[in-house]
């Protein structure tokens, strides 16, 4: 297998990042048409995206908002199931941090993913996180 990488396309395959999510957990797929058609827009929209292919399929992405100089935050660290644990999210964070080496880096994540941030050299942090729903993502 010869994965390779790409840091200049944003506009991903809809279908295979929307599958992409759903593979790794990250969706149940309830999603309405509409957000499905438009999956790839925070993508588009984030400072940096790089991406894993083996051939044509998408593996693995990443995507960042950042300043480029004081602060960057890691969103959406996502890798199939079949390709996880093959240091394709390990090199997706090294492409990150080597686009902006002076920016500190954040990621918000969960307890059980915290672990794997941490023996890649991620620390927690003291500082307090607020969040406000987005309205969005609210199923009535």
């Amino acid at each position: 297998m010869d994965i390779t990488y790409n840091d200049t396309k944003k506009d991903l395959p809809v279908g295979q990042l929307h599958d992409l999510f759903i593979s790794a957990g990250w969706s149940d797929g309830s999603e309405n048409k509409v957000m499905i058609e438009k999956y790839n827009i925070p993508f588009i929209n984030s400072t940096l995206v790089i991406s894993a292919w083996d051939n044509e399929l998408l593996v693995g992405v990443v995507r960042v908002l950042s300043d480029k100089m004081f602060r960057s935050v890691i969103y959406d660290l996502v890798i199939l199931p079949a390709y996880q644990n093959q240091k394709i999210g390990k090199e997706l964070l090294k492409r990150c941090i080597e686009h902006y080496p002076d920016s500190e880096w954040l990621v918000q994540t969960t307890n059980q993913i915290s672990e794997y941030y941490k023996k890649n050299g991620f620390k927690e942090s003291k500082d307090t996180f607020l969040t406000i729903a987005c309205k969005l993502f609210t199923v009535k």
